[in-house]
């Protein structure tokens, strides 16, 4: 839950106090329920015409293999949650053993300590029951190839990845510096040299760490011409196997850094990016000196690390591709 609003006194206590009111007793309405319920199947059915959507759901299936991160709800699973549903979920999973409050604007140590602890008050008769712990993502065992038909589509969709890391993960400067270079960078990045400014044969391909509380995936996504799609596919395990065998030059190594170091001030030029980064340091279990040394961390990083992070985690033979509306 995310709450905006004016530090004005008057305004902060009337804004916290609603808040913390819906966060002890949500309401759940049925009759609200069975309205976002048709919302989110027609936006589900809509999205199932989309070539991209069909791609992005058989690429996470492939990744994930039955990992809760690549679950999806569906009409079905919609159509089975009532409103006892979702209270019994609301009491057994938001519980205040569990929650991250980060405060982030023109308040005192002390103002902050007393709007998180009003926010949760309201949650201590939930309890704090053990969960069942959420498994890690398991490497791939071998390379998979999905090529799905989708009738009209102009474009074919090409998604190539594997599991990644985790946010916690001690090799994550690294392996941020390692996918700036060959698809992070834009323009500058080895991908979209090699496949559109070379070749033309896309407009756009950039690749990412998805790094959440347990490894999310890398991905490597771009559109191309149906009858183009095999020959770019072919191009982006060409440049991952490159890229793994032979590492950056040092010239990229330093730009890399450069526009990460240069860039960073950019994620804290406003109170909500600077609440996101904090968030984020609470909920992956970061160290608390996590912005003061992310800088001289990245700018430590040389090549012999960046190397060794990114072949511990990328294996280019055990990759799954996805081709939704390509050619044979």
């Amino acid at each position: 839950m995310s709450l905006r609003t004016l530090t004005r006194p008057d305004l902060l206590e009337g804004a916290v106090a609603l808040a913390a009111r819906q966060l002890a007793a949500p309401a759940f309405d049925a009759t609200v329920w069975a309205r976002e319920r048709e919302r989110l199947v027609a936006a589900w059915r809509e999205a199932q015409t989309q070539p991209d959507t069909v791609a992005r759901q058989h690429f996470h299936q492939a990744v994930y293999r039955g990992h809760p991160y690549g679950q999806e709800a569906t009409p079905e699973t919609w159509t089975a949650i009532d409103r006892a549903a979702l209270q019994a979920f609301y009491r057994r999973h938001v519980r205040p053993c569990d929650a991250r409050v980060t405060v982030v604007g023109a308040v005192t140590r002390a103002q902050a300590d007393a709007i998180g602890e009003r926010l949760l008050r309201g949650l201590a008769p939930h309890g704090c029951t053990p969960l069942p712990a959420v498994p890690e993502v398991a490497p791939l065992a071998q390379a998979q190839t999905l090529s799905v038909p989708f009738p009209g589509a102009a474009q074919a969709q090409v998604w190539v990845g594997a599991p990644g890391i985790a946010r916690n993960d001690p090799d994550f400067l690294a392996l941020q510096l390692a996918n700036h270079i060959l698809g992070g960078g834009g323009f500058t990045s080895r991908l979209m040299r090699e496949i559109r400014e070379q070749r033309g044969l896309t407009y756009g391909v950039y690749s990412y760490f998805l790094a959440g509380r347990h490894a999310g995936a890398f991905t490597v996504a771009l559109q191309t011409r149906p009858e183009q799609a095999a020959i770019a596919v072919q191009l982006v395990h060409e440049s991952l196997r490159r890229f793994t065998r032979e590492g950056p030059t040092d010239d990229e190594l330093a730009a890399a850094k450069e526009a990460l170091i240069n860039g960073f001030a950019l994620r804290l030029d406003s109170n909500r990016k600077v609440l996101d980064q904090v968030a984020a340091i609470a909920w992956s279990d970061l160290p608390l000196d996590e912005l003061e040394t992310w800088t001289a961390r990245v700018g430590a990083v040389d090549r012999e690390t960046l190397m060794r992070a990114w072949r511990r985690v990328i294996d280019p033979d055990r990759m799954v591709t996805v081709v939704v509306g390509g050619q044979p």
